[in-house]
């Protein structure tokens, strides 16, 4: 989901349980410079990990950010925590973009979604 997509805005699909979600919640810094492409890139390398599923995002005007992100299983979620480049981009995020931060990570036991058809 690249921040500055043109692609519809939908929401990840609901996945056959079990698997687990990964939310980070953010509230941003004034000092934004590096950023975008900072995550341009973390959305690339997420997407080479195996069982990586797929990612939701939103962020306001105010500064708060929200991304899910979603893995088949424990290992790929370890995989990602541990890729030398996203632990490289965390670092920079607490230094430099992230006034606060929260991760909470689940396992997923029940999942279903809804799309309105067209008329």
């Amino acid at each position: 989901m690249s921040h500055d997509s043109e692609a519809p805005v939908l929401p990840v699909q609901a996945f056959e349980p079990p698997y687990y979600v990964a939310v980070f919640t953010t509230v941003r810094t004034q000092d934004m410079s590096g950023y975008s492409e900072t995550a341009d890139r973390m959305e690339e390398l997420v997407k080479e990990v195996p069982g990586y599923l797929g990612m939701d995002q939103a962020h306001t005007p105010g500064g708060l950010s929200i991304t899910v992100g979603y893995f088949r299983d424990a290992e790929a979620l370890t995989q990602w925590r541990t890729n030398s480049g996203h632990r490289a981009a965390q670092k920079r995020g607490r230094a430099e973009w992230y006034q606060s931060y929260s991760l909470h990570v689940a396992k997923v036991e029940r999942s279903h979604a809804f799309t309105q058809e067209e008329s």
